[in-house]
Formats: structure tokens, C-alpha cells, sequence
């Protein structure tokens, strides 16, 4: 991923590469999809599926199974039951009044149970989700739960297999909401410690900001001031961290 991010060449397989460059084009642009809009969604898959499935950005046409061993896991809805249903869960979105924590546990579950796509479904439940928060939370942008889940997918297929066998997504939200708190404490601890200028480069640049502003610095390090953040981005353009573009307020930066 660091590697594609900073333009380099790559070796592997070219479905594995064009997995990742979809994800970054996605995330690149997060800010220009609303999570709340069905239309939004199936552009986001068209985008993250592109060149891997003919029908990207298409809900499925036929029945679907997930298959565990001689098993067979989930049985998903009947196609022909597709679009209404994942438009019940954009109007549920839209209109219910539960907390947009909650309701967006509940849309990855649901979105999983749907399985709606013939490719992806795990990867847009996942990118929808963290939209749904980012768009009340901003800091949900710089959380890692995602990186959280395929550290133990074991846990959450488990989540999922529960609380299919239970009828409700309860043990679903219950797995994402420690997900959510485990990341919100890895963030709090860092941003507790005493970093050097070192650091909050070292940090920032994991976090794979393609293009930002000292803006875009300050936000994720509040404690410092528009001087010291000045002299982190001048110092991560002389190790050639970044390149730096325009003059003044206009100044935007990109990992190199």
C-alpha cells in the first residue's frame, strides 16, 4: 500500500495492485460521496471494483451463497428483492433517529446480510461504514478499525455468522462498537504522548494523506502551533516526504 502511495513501482499480482489503487482513488475522495445517497454507493463500487468485475456499480442478477466448506454459511436474499431492500436501508438511514454510531453498525450488517453486489460486499460495508461516521465524526477518517477487522477476520465473519443465526444484528453492533472504542483508544494514546517532530511525521505519513494542507496537519496534531507546523512540513520536504505546491494560503502538500 505505501508503495502505491507513493508511486513506486510494484511488484504482484496485477488484481492485487488495481484492489489497491481503486481503495486510494476512494478514500482519496471520501469527501465526495454521501453516505446517505443510494446513487453515492453504487458509484462507490463502480469505483472500487473497477477493471476487477464486469458488473461493478451493479447490483447483483442472480442468487448468491457463502459457502464454508461443505457448508453453506448465509443464503442472501433473492436478487429480484435487492434494489428494495437496500433502498429500505437508505431510507432507514435517511430518516430513523438513532445515533449515527448505532446506525452505522446496523447499515454494515444489513448491507452483509443483502450482499448486494457479486463482488466487494465486505470492502463497501467496511468504506460505508466509516462514511456513515465520518460524516457526524470527522476524526473517523483518521481511525484505523478497518485495519482492526483484518487484523482478526476470523472475529468478524463470527460477529456476522452470530447474528445471522440469532435473526438480529445485536452481536453485529456489539463487535463493531469495541472495534470502534479499541481504535479510538489507540488514537487517544497517541496523541497523549510527547511527540517530537519525528514522530508526527512518522505519523502523519501512515496515515496516507495523498494531497493536504498545514491545515490538514494541524487537525491531526491540535496541540501544535501554525510555527511548528510549519517547520514538520518544511523538514518533511527536505527528506523528500512531500512535495510542496503554490504560495501562501494556497500552499498544498503531497506524499511523494
Amino acid at each position: 500500500m505505501t508503495a502505491l502511495l507513493e508511486h513506486k513501482r510494484v511488484i504482484g499480482p496485477k488484481k492485487d495492485v488495481l484492489e489497491v489503487l481503486n481503495a486510494i482513488a476512494i478514500y482519496e475522495n471520501s469527501n465526495n460521496y454521501n453516505p446517505k445517497d443510494e446513487k453515492h454507493f453504487l458509484k462507490a463500487h463502480r469505483q472500487l471494483m473497477k477493471g476487477l468485475i464486469d458488473d461493478a456499480g451493479k447490483y447483483r442478477n442472480q442468487g448468491v451463497g457463502i459457502v464454508k466448506g461443505s457448508n453453506v454459511e448465509h443464503m442472501a436474499p433473492p436478487y429480484e428483492n435487492v434494489p428494495h431492500l437496500m433502498n429500505d436501508l437508505f431510507n432507514y438511514l435517511n430518516k430513523d433517529q438513532e445515533i449515527q454510531l448505532i446506525k452505522s453498525c446496523v447499515f454494515h450488517y444489513e448491507m452483509e446480510f443483502i450482499h448486494p453486489f457479486m463482488d466487494g460486499n465486505g470492502r463497501m460495508g467496511r468504506l460505508w461504514q466509516t462514511l456513515i461516521l465520518m460524516e457526524k465524526y470527522p476524526v473517523f477518517e483518521f481511525l484505523p478499525f478497518e485495519t482492526l477487522i483484518s487484523k482478526d477476520q476470523d472475529k468478524y465473519y463470527k460477529a456476522l455468522s452470530d447474528s445471522d443465526k440469532s435473526g438480529k444484528s445485536t452481536i453485529f453492533i456489539e463487535y463493531m462498537l469495541e472495534v470502534i472504542e479499541t481504535s479510538i483508544t489507540e488514537l487517544l494514546n497517541f496523541n497523549n504522548r510527547s511527540l517530537n517532530q519525528k514522530d508526527r511525521l512518522e505519523y502523519f505519513t501512515s496515515l496516507n494523506k495523498v494531497e493536504f494542507s498545514r491545515k490538514d496537519y494541524m487537525n491531526v496534531f491540535k496541540g501544535i502551533s501554525t510555527a511548528t507546523a510549519s517547520r514538520d512540513l518544511k523538514e518533511g520536504v527536505e527528506q523528500n516526504l512531500f512535495e510542496r505546491t503554490g504560495k501562501k494560503n494556497k500552499t498544498t502538500y503531497r506524499l511523494i
